[in-house]
Formats: structure tokens, sequence, C-alpha cells
């Protein structure tokens, strides 16, 4: 397994509540956003958004859709603003860390 492989999944979670915190999406929705600046497979967000809500970092609702089925969307909760704000300071002081080992010796 590749090292981006695990970097990926490292960051992941960090990056849907991202892309959910000011506007609810949908599942493929968000695959599509991350896809932007991320490579991912379609099934790949499926099981973080699963564990997502089971932590109540978001939760999940369905509205209907002018294309066709219903959709699931995500919605960020209160505990979810606050998970985020931890995983962006504990990113931001792990890339700091890493950048300075690689700039020692």
């Amino acid at each position: 397994m590749r090292a981006s492989s695990q970097f990926k999944k490292g960051a992941l979670e960090m990056c849907v509540l991202h892309f959910i915190q000011k506007e609810d999406r949908y599942g493929y929705e968000l695959t599509q956003r991350v896809n932007q600046f991320i490579p991912i497979t379609e099934g790949a967000l499926y099981p973080v958004l699963r564990r997502l809500v089971k932590e109540s970092y978001c939760e999940i609702y369905t509205k209907e859709s002018p294309d066709g089925p219903s959709r699931k969307y995500y919605q960020m909760t209160d505990k979810g603003k606050e998970y985020l704000e931890l995983l962006e300071r504990d990113w931001d002081e792990f890339v700091e860390q890493v950048s300075k080992l690689r700039e020692a010796d």
C-alpha cells in the first residue's frame, strides 16, 4: 500500500467535515468535491460518513431530488464543528512538525 493511501485515510474525516460545515451535501457530491483536490474512489467516503454519523459529528436527512430518487444529505452537528476544529488544529501542528523535521539535519 502506498503511503499516500494512508495519508488520505487519515485526512478524509477532516475533508468531509470541511465540506459540510457550510452546506449540507449528499455522498456522491462529497466524493466529487474531495476528488477535485484528492483522488479517491467513490466508495472510499461511505465508511467515513457512516463513522461520522455514528459518532454524532453529522446527521442524515433525506431530500427529494429533481434528477431521480431521494438523496441522503449529511449535516454537521455542533459536536462535529468542535471535532473539525480539533482535527484542523492537530493537522496544522502535525504538518508544521513534519516540515521542521524535514528541514533538520
